[in-house]
């Protein structure tokens, strides 16, 4: 059973958006210091934060009835929706953030679910 899994496709892809946080917080170090790391890594925390969590609700769930996991996915897809909104607002009230780049962050990590669909198909 896939749930059973220790380290299943969502374990590999968190593993993969820390990687990608860590790739994207490098190059952009190395282009322009430290604001555009600084950007980026919050870019990075605001979807690596929610997409943790709602992983957690979800690991949770794992055992309940399908009424039961169907409730915890969807209000932990509301939490996290509330909570990138939440960190995009704290994000932007910082005055050395580039919005440019925590969106290139943003988008960097976003794009591991793209990937993922291709590379770990089951």
């Amino acid at each position: 059973m896939a749930v059973e899994n220790q380290f299943s496709t969502v374990g590999k892809i968190l593993y993969a958006q820390v990687l990608m946080a860590a790739l994207v917080a490098s190059g952009f170090f190395m282009m322009g210091g430290w604001k555009y790391f600084l950007s980026s890594v919050l870019g990075c925390g605001i979807a690596l934060l929610p997409n943790g969590y709602f992983a957690f609700k979800i690991y949770l769930a794992r055992q309940r009835e399908p009424q039961g996991i169907l409730n915890a996915f969807y209000s932990g897809e509301a939490v996290k929706f509330i909570l990138t909104a939440a960190l995009f607002a704290i994000a932007l009230q910082i005055p050395s953030v580039d919005f440019l780049i925590l969106l290139a962050g943003y988008a960097a990590m976003l794009s591991v679910f793209w990937f993922a669909l291709i590379y770990w198909r089951d």
